[in-house]
C-alpha cells in the first residue's frame, strides 16, 4: 500500500530534481555552455550520466522479470559491451574530439561534403530517439499508474513535466548532475530490495543456493545458434554491434564525450559507464532470481492467481516493502524514466539547433533561446509518443527492436564509411542507407503494420543492427566500384 510517508519521499525526490536543474542553470551564458557544459564536466559525473542514460525504467522492471521467467544468460551482453568500449575508445572518440564538430552528424558534412547526408542522419536519429523515448516513458508510467492508483496519462505527464523543466533550465549540466543523483537512487533502490529479500529467505548464501538449484543463475551458453538471442554469438558478438551503434553514433553519448575536457577524460567516462552497467545488470538480474526464491521456493508470501512475470516486481514493491521504502523504489522508477527523457530531449535540441538550423556562434544568445524552445518541443513530442504507445495493441518490445535496428544499423554503417572509405558521393551513401533499411524488412518484417518477414526466424533480435549496417556498407562499396569514373 502506498502510504502518506511514501508520497512524501516521492515528492521530496521530485522537488530535489527540480532544485538540481535550477542550480545547474548557473553559468549557462551561451549555447556551448548549455549543450556541452563548457567542455569541462568531470569525467566521473559524465560516466555516471552515460550509464544513467543507457539504463531505463525498463531495466529496473524488465531485468528482474526476465530472470524470474528464465535465467541470467543475457549477462553475456556485457561481453558485447566490453568489445564496444574498445572500438568506441580507439575509433570514435578520438575522431569526434579532434574534428571540431558540435554534433555527431556534422561529421558527415565534413567527410562527404553534403548537408543532405548530414540531415538524413539527423532525421534518422531524431525518429529513432523519439520513438524510443515514447516507449521508455510509457512503460514505467504504466507501472506507476498501477502502484499509485492514478491515471496513466497523468503518470506520463507528471514525470515528463519534471524532466522537461530541469532540462530546460540547466541544459547538459542539469542532465548530467540529475543523472548522477538518479543513478544513486536507481542503484541504491535495487540494492535495498535485494538485501530485504535476502534477509527474508535466510540470507544471501541461502538465496543464492536456492536460485542456483532452480537454474536462475545460469549465465553462459556457448552455442552458435544465431536464431537464439541467449547464446554467446548473439549476445556477445551481435550485441556488440548494437552497443557500438549506440555508444558511437548516438548524439546523447557524443554530446557527453564533447563535454569532457579531452580524449582521455572522455574515454575514462566511457569505461566507467561500462563497468557501472555491468554492476547494474548483475544487481537487477539477482533481484529477479531473489523474487523467484521469495515467492516460488521459500513461499515467504503468495502471489495472486494469474499474475504475469512482468507484474511480480511491481506487486512486491506495493505489498512486500516497508513503509517509506516503497516511496523510494517508486522514486527510483521515476528516476530512470526522467533520466531517459531528459538526456533524449537535450540531445534532440542540440541536433535541431546544429544539424537542422546550422547554429552560428556569432549569433550569441539567439541559439541558446532557440535551444530551450526545442527542449520543450521535443519533450512535448516525447509525451505525445508515450500517449500514442499506450493506445497500441501490438508488442511494444517488437516495435522497439525493429526501429532500433532500422535506424541505428545504417547510422553505424554511415560512420564507418565516413571513417574508412574515401571518394564516396552523397547519393551513394543515401542509396546504401535505404538498402540497409530494406534488408531489415526482409528479415524482420514491419511489426507495427503486421507485415511478415520473408526470411523470418533465421536471426534473433541482436542481429538486426548488424544486418542493416553490413548491407549499408556493402551496397556503398559496390556503388563506389561500379560508378567510379576512369582516371
Amino acid at each position: 500500500m502506498f502510504t502518506v510517508l511514501d508520497w512524501v519521499v516521492l515528492a521530496a525526490y521530485l522537488l530535489f530534481s527540480l532544485f538540481i536543474g535550477l542550480w545547474a542553470s548557473r553559468g549557462n551564458k551561451n549555447l556551448k555552455e548549455y549543450m556541452f557544459g563548457g567542455g569541462a564536466m568531470p569525467w566521473i559525473a559524465v560516466g555516471i550520466s552515460l550509464i544513467a542514460t543507457s539504463v531505463s525504467a525498463t531495466t529496473f522492471l524488465g531485468a528482474p522479470a526476465d530472470v524470474y521467467g528464465d535465467n541470467m544468460t543475457f549477462l553475456m551482453f556485457q561481453i558485447g559491451a566490453l568489445l564496444s568500449i574498445v572500438v568506441v575508445g580507439f575509433v570514435f572518440i578520438p575522431r569526434f574530439r579532434t574534428s571540431g564538430i558540435n554534433s555527431a552528424y556534422e561529421l558527415f558534412e565534413v567527410r562527404f561534403g553534403s548537408k543532405a547526408v548530414r540531415r538524413l542522419a539527423a532525421v534518422f536519429y531524431c525518429m529513432h530517439l523519439l520513438l524510443r523515448t515514447g516507449i521508455l516513458l510509457y512503460a514505467p508510467s504504466l507501472v506507476l499508474a498501477q502502484i499509485l492508483h492514478i491515471d496513466l496519462k497523468l503518470a506520463i505527464v507528471v514525470s515528463a513535466a519534471v524532466a522537461i523543466f530541469y532540462t530546460w533550465f540547466g541544459g547538459i549540466k542539469a542532465v548530467i548532475w540529475t543523472d548522477v543523483m538518479q543513478f544513486c537512487v536507481f542503484f541504491g533502490g535495487g540494492v535495498l530490495v535485494l538485501v530485504l529479500i535476502a534477509n527474508a529467505v535466510g540470507g544471501f548464501g541461502e538465496m543464492a543456493a536456492l536460485a542456483s538449484e532452480a537454474g536462475k543463475t545460469k549465465w553462459w551458453d556457448a552455442s552458435f545458434d544465431i536464431s537464439n538471442a541467449r547464446t554467446l554469438v548473439s549476445a556477445g558478438f551481435a550485441y556488440a554491434i548494437l552497443e557500438i551503434a549506440i555508444r558511437g553514433c548516438d548524439q546523447q553519448f557524443v554530446q557527453r564525450y564533447l563535454s569532457c575536457k579531452d580524449v582521455k577524460a572522455a574515454n575514462r567516462s566511457s569505461v566507467l559507464s561500462m563497468v557501472l552497467g555491468c554492476f547494474v545488470s548483475i544487481l537487477f538480474y539477482w533481484v529477479g532470481a531473489a523474487l523467484f526464491v521469495y515467492y516460488k521456493i521459500s513461499h515467504v508470501a503468495a502471489l495472486p492467481e494469474g499474475l504475469g512475470q512482468n507484474d511480480v516486481f511491481p506487486y512486491f514493491i506495493v505489498n512486500g516493502l516497508p513503509v517509506g521504502v516503497t516511496g523510494l523504489i517508486v522514486a527510483a522508477i521515476c528516476a530512470a524514466a526522467m533520466s531517459s527523457l531528459s538526456g533524449a530531449i537535450n540531445s534532440l535540441s542540440n541536433t535541431s539547433e546544429h544539424d537542422f538550423l546550422g547554429w552560428d556562434e556569432s549569433k550569441g544568445m539567439g541559439g541558446l533561446k532557440r535551444a530551450k524552445i526545442w527542449t520543450v518541443v521535443w519533450g512535448v513530442l516525447g509525451v505525445f509518443f508515450a500517449l500514442f504507445a499506450s493506445t497500441q495493441q501490438g508488442s511494444l518490445l517488437k516495435n522497439a527492436i525493429f526501429f532500433t535496428g532500422l535506424f541505428t544499423g545504417p547510422l553505424l554503417g554511415m560512420f564507418l564509411l565516413a571513417f574508412f572509405v574515401k571518394n564516396l558521393r552523397s547519393w551513394q551513401v543515401i542509396t546504401a542507407v535505404l538498402c540497409g533499411m530494406a534488408s531489415l524488412v526482409l528479415v524482420q518484417g514491419i511489426p507495427a503494420f503486421g507485415v511478415p518477414a520473408v526470411l523470418g526466424g533465421i536471426f534473433s533480435w541482436p542481429w538486426m543492427p548488424f544486418i542493416s549496417m553490413t548491407t549499408t556498407i556493402l551496397v556503398a562499396l559496390v556503388l563506389r566500384v561500379f560508378s567510379s569514373r576512369p582516371s
